[in-house]
């Protein structure tokens, strides 16, 4: 049967086969959906993303700046014509410089927490002012954050910032769309050193500690993540918006670590 059979929407983020956006493709076409990929138009992106859609035997690929108004309107622009109206859109991206995220977030420079901001959070802003034209029965709108939004992760700095922005900007989403049958909510997914974690410092260290102190002592599978969207995206959370969702092996409900802690670091 499929839970989104019938349905179809644009999936960004999609660089390499270990990205959350990656899993959430291919939850969503086991399920039946039609799918179409926006890609950054930078020449190996667009290798990657191209390399992808002929494995998946996805035929629709956008290019779409996340920096740029005007990318963003032409892509969308591109997508009305040539792949049509939208009941999903996955919003899977992010950018902070390598300098920004080491260090204090003291020391930000301006050019960078605007960068980050404008990257990170405004362009699922702009994005959805698009996209939810182009859903004209409902849809569901869907981007990735993380616990650092929420607390203090050491060297995610502005990133968290631009996390928190995202997670304030999903709820009022939520309540200028909800009129229109839109939904909007966001995964906060717990660490993976995908391509876009790589550059956090100390995120092997991370990604440990996640796995000995979260209740279910492992750290989240990409899959999880895309089941997770795979929920969102379909009837099944008909009800749902404006929330942010955790999957992180419940690591976001812990104040601290067990007492027994320390034994458990190798």
């Amino acid at each position: 049967m499929g839970l989104l059979k019938g349905k179809k929407g644009i999936i960004t983020g999609v660089v390499n086969e270990f990205s959350y956006a990656y899993h959430i493709l291919q939850s969503f076409l086991s399920e039946g959906a039609e799918v179409g990929l926006s890609y950054l138009p930078a020449k190996a992106v667009e290798r990657r993303v191209k390399r992808i859609g002929e494995e998946l035997n996805i035929p629709f690929l956008v290019p779409m700046d996340a920096s740029s108004e005007e990318s963003i309107r032409s892509g969308f622009e591109i997508v009305e014509k040539d792949f049509g109206d939208l009941d999903f859109f996955i919003h899977s991206i992010a950018f902070a410089n390598i300098e920004d995220l080491k260090g204090r977030f003291l020391d930000t420079s301006q050019a960078g927490f605007q960068q980050a901001l404008n990257v990170s959070t405004f362009s699922l802003v702009s994005m959805t002012k698009y996209a939810s034209q182009l859903m004209r029965d409902g849809g569901s709108i869907l981007s990735l954050s993380y616990l650092g939004g929420e607390k203090v992760v050491p060297n995610y700095n502005v990133m968290g910032v631009a996390k928190a922005a995202l997670e304030a900007s999903v709820r009022y989403l939520a309540y200028d769309l909800g009129e229109q049958k839109i939904r909007v909510n966001t995964i906060s997914a717990g660490p993976q050193k995908t391509l876009a974690a790589s550059v956090v410092g100390d995120i092997d260290m991370m990604i440990e500690y996640s796995s000995k102190v979260s209740p279910l002592k492992r750290n989240v599978e990409g899959s999880e993540v895309g089941k997770t969207a795979l929920y969102l995206a379909s009837d099944l959370s008909s009800g749902v918006t404006g929330e942010v969702i955790h999957v992180d092996c419940g690591y976001s409900i812990m104040g601290a670590p067990p007492s027994d802690f320390a034994s458990k670091i190798s």
